[in-house]
């Protein structure tokens, strides 16, 4: 990237190309899904120091996505908060249908 990004609704299309490769995207929608199951626990149980977990769970999948399939630095690195609210829209458009694993099915 040769700019710095201003806006989500700006960087929203940019993770999109950073997200092409089916396997890595099956990977961060189970580390997201297993983010949101580990966030429920810890909120039942009350868990006090063990939500140190959570963010392990979701970027620990992620990141194997991406240094291993789409051979790529995640965008976390440069922008932390735009990458992860993209990685819960991901999630759910996924959940809805609106997107899919394979990028060639994305409407």
């Amino acid at each position: 990237m040769s700019h710095r990004i201003q806006s989500f609704k700006e960087f929203y299309p940019f993770y999109l190309t950073e997200h092409q490769n089916t396997t890595s995207r099956v990977l961060h929608f189970i580390g997201t899904s297993l983010f949101f199951i580990l966030l429920i626990v810890a909120i039942i149980n009350r868990w006090g120091w063990q939500w140190v977990f959570l963010p392990m769970a979701g970027y620990g999948f992620a990141w194997i996505g991406h240094f291993f399939f789409e051979k790529n630095k995640p965008a976390t690195f440069q922008y932390p908060v735009w990458s992860l609210l993209s990685d819960f829209k991901l999630y759910f458009e996924i959940l809805l249908g609106k997107k899919s694993f394979n990028t060639s099915k994305d409407h």
